[in-house]
């Protein structure tokens, strides 16, 4: 990214998008802290505070570690991993789950 002036990505100054994505990573976290400070049920609580973990770490990823200007392929090659332990992951919790409840 060029340090002065506008970038090849943005048609403003280059700080513009960081700012901008730093507005919604603050709304994101508020609204994080007042879904904790509100009484909800635990699953959504977890649920909601889940998905929007999930918004903030793909706003970093894409603007803060600079995979949005990526090549496709570079982008696959990071989530392809992540995708692959999310669902293994999924396929063992029910195993940890149940190796928990079976020892009360």
């Amino acid at each position: 990214m060029a340090p002065h002036g506008g970038s090849a990505h943005t048609d403003g100054p280059w700080y513009r998008t960081y700012v901008v994505v730093w507005f919604w990573l603050l709304v994101i976290t508020v609204l994080e802290v007042g879904a904790v400070a509100v009484t909800l049920p635990r699953a959504l609580l977890v649920t909601l505070l889940v998905v929007l973990s999930l918004m903030k770490a793909a706003l970093i990823v894409a603007y803060f570690m600079h995979l949005r200007y990526e090549r496709l392929n570079f982008i696959f090659a990071v989530l392809a991993p992540a995708i692959l332990i999310v669902v293994l992951v999924a396929g063992v919790a029910p195993d940890g789950v149940n190796a928990v409840l079976l020892r009360r």
